[in-house]
């Protein structure tokens, strides 16, 4: 199974939004240059997230987007789902007369595959954005998303992200 580059896109630039905003609007251009994302498709992608409720948009001098909820209450899942991404691992569409092979019967391996999409979406409805913005993702080593205070300009402009400290045990 792989998750295009909506799905990818859409839960990058949310946590940006996430981790940036601190109450007031953030600019799609501001997001897209941070992230490397096209501009016109993050506005496609934010007029999803806008539609779904994930996000509020201000308009005007100092405008952007805001989340609608707190990054502890967004689920990585619903923002996914939000852009129109499905999660699921089977070939065939949910409910639809046809099987996975074509015909209408479901191939030999089905439930393995029906089984791993429901897994994948149980964990991405278990992590939130202050999860991934925290580096508190389950099954990952913590380490945090580098913050605006971490990012330094080098000669040519260019914005890295300092290496986190690592506390010795």
């Amino acid at each position: 199974m792989k998750l295009s580059t909506k799905g990818r896109y859409a839960v990058m630039a949310m946590t940006d939004l996430a981790m940036t905003s601190s109450g007031r609007p953030i600019a799609l251009a501001d997001i897209a240059k941070r992230q490397e994302i096209s501009l016109s498709y993050l506005e496609q992608l934010f007029a999803k997230l806008r539609r779904s409720g994930l996000v509020k948009s201000v308009r005007g001098p100092g405008g952007g987007y805001l989340l609608a909820r707190g990054a502890d209450a967004t689920a990585i899942a619903d923002i996914i789902l939000a852009v129109d991404e499905p999660i699921r691992a089977t070939r065939c569409t949910p409910g639809a007369p046809m099987g996975c092979t074509g015909l209408s019967s479901r191939c030999m391996t089905h439930g393995l595959w029906e089984a791993l999409g429901k897994s994948i979406q149980g964990f991405l409805a278990s992590v939130t954005l202050a999860d991934v913005c925290a580096g508190k993702v389950p099954g990952q080593e913590e380490h945090a998303c580098p913050s605006q205070s971490a990012m330094h300009v080098v000669s040519g402009g260019a914005t890295i992200a300092a290496a986190p400290a690592r506390v010795a045990e």
